[in-house]
């Protein structure tokens, strides 16, 4: 079973496009906006990120974290 968690904020055009780009391929995710929850602003600097969107995909393989929109990187870990 694969989760997909992108890290957002309001006015972040990559997180924007990234969300729309997820759905377009099918792919479901949860959003966690690190400025309605403090909480997920404390995660996203556990994972090393400076900016949003930051990605975390988790499978039965590990887990990866793609920082910014890096459309190739994800359609590689998501097959598309």
């Amino acid at each position: 079973m694969r989760k997909v968690v992108i890290y957002t904020q309001e006015s972040c055009g990559p997180c924007t496009a990234e969300k729309l780009w997820l759905k377009d391929n099918g792919i479901e995710f949860e959003e966690k906006n690190i400025r309605e929850n403090p909480k997920y602003l404390d995660e996203i600097v556990e994972l090393g990120a400076s900016a949003t969107p930051a990605t975390v995909v988790e499978d039965e393989n590990g887990t990866e974290v793609v920082f910014g929109f890096n459309q190739e990187k994800l359609a590689e870990i998501l097959g598309i």
